[in-house]
């Protein structure tokens, strides 16, 4: 009679290896880049801003993973940062390439009131410390709503160039900017903060990048990209103040272009 019963427990606790076995399958299985959006240590009002700004399917689409050489240009508050340093921080590499000037020791200091969390981020000031990434050594680069700063200060060639010159061949670039339709007067791209597509295109052509593809996955058909105070008219700068603001914030963040490049491959 005892074997039966034997039998019977031992039909019960298959199931349950079973069972502790698929977990642990799923455990292994968990999405890298969903771990790091999910990180504690991010900034709660930064990731409330993760409706507008999409990061899982945004570095999803530029193809980064957690073993990769990545470089975001301009970080300036971190809100990527958060995101980009926990997901690379055990097996890639972060250099954080910030501009001179008044974000950097601001970014300096964000990164050191969470040791634990940005202690391996490497930060370089740009263009003094360039040299600091060595050349053809960066699966991928990123940048998010800074090249109409660059097409406003004149610099997005020597830029553009920078970011060809540390990319491996066959390496990646990333851009997401506020976009201008294509049929308005191009004189807005110095003044608005919005871009048309076509000249992201041509300034990374003519740093010898390929032009891979787009995603919408950063668009807003809510803006019509025609405010009084150009793209800081809408939310997170709410450059109005209080005029019109519940209207802005039903618009939300400005609609986006999601662009990707290649570095020819040798």
């Amino acid at each position: 009679m005892r074997l039966p019963a034997l039998l019977a427990a031992a039909a019960l606790i298959l199931p349950v290896g079973a069972v502790i076995a698929q977990h642990a399958g799923h455990h292994q299985a968990a999405d890298p880049i969903a771990t790091a959006i999910a990180a504690p240590s991010r900034t709660p009002a930064n990731t409330v801003r993760d409706k507008y700004r999409h990061p899982a399917e945004t570095l999803a689409f530029f193809g980064v993973t957690p073993k990769q050489t990545v470089v975001e240009y301009a970080p300036s508050g971190g809100w990527y940062t958060e995101i980009l340093a926990p997901l690379l921080r055990d097996h890639g590499s972060f250099y954080a390439l910030q501009p001179t000037g008044r974000y950097l020791d601001g970014y300096k200091q964000f990164l050191a009131a969470k040791p634990e969390a940005y202690g391996k981020v490497k930060v370089v000031a740009y263009p003094e410390e360039n040299s600091a990434i060595p050349a053809n050594s960066v699966d991928t680069v990123l940048t998010f709503r800074n090249v109409h700063n660059m097409v406003m200060a004149g610099n997005e060639a020597a830029t553009f160039k920078a970011f060809f010159d540390m990319l491996k061949p066959g390496g990646t670039l990333g851009v997401v900017d506020h976009r201008l339709p294509e049929d308005r007067d191009t004189a807005l791209e110095k003044s608005s903060g919005y871009l048309k597509v076509s000249t992201i295109r041509r300034i990374a052509q003519a740093a010898g990048f390929e032009y891979v593809g787009a995603s919408d996955v950063n668009a807003n058909p809510k803006d019509t990209a025609d405010w009084p105070k150009g793209v800081w008219t809408l939310p997170p700068t709410l450059s109005q103040k209080d005029v019109d603001k519940d209207k802005y914030l039903a618009i939300g963040e400005s609609d986006r272009m999601t662009l990707k490049f290649r570095k020819p491959a040798k």
